[in-house]
């Protein structure tokens, strides 16, 4: 019963950018909404808004559906006093996005608290 309590606290505080690139990469703002800070900045179409972590699975969710990802590759990763940031490619079967995602250490664990979608020419 402990080893299992731990194992969870471990699992529930273990978040990293790399979590957040597969729920990218897969298209799925649901399993993307799990490492949301309270509030989250996308920039989507040079557009920037903070939105709650409801607000912003609902905005990914219509972006994801209405662009259809095919693959994401990561450029840079990097951290910097507990922050974490990734910069990549996202192609999507209408576009090519440069994706920047920051990440912060809230007590424990990681959370996403910034992702931008820029458009590439």
């Amino acid at each position: 019963m402990l080893i299992a309590a731990f194992a969870f606290t471990i699992a529930s505080f273990s978040y990293s950018i790399d979590d957040v690139v597969t729920a990218i990469k897969s298209g799925d703002a649901n399993q993307l909404s799990q490492y949301f800070d309270n509030m989250v900045e996308i920039t989507l179409h040079e557009k920037s808004n903070s939105y709650s972590r409801s607000q912003a699975e609902v905005v990914l969710k219509d972006f994801f559906n209405s662009f259809g990802v095919k693959s994401f590759s990561i450029v840079h990763k990097g951290s910097n006093s507990g922050s974490e940031f990734c910069i990549g490619n996202l192609q999507t079967r209408n576009g090519d996005f440069r994706t920047t995602i920051f990440m912060k250490t809230r007590g424990e664990k990681q959370v996403l608290q910034e992702i931008r979608f820029e458009e590439k020419n």
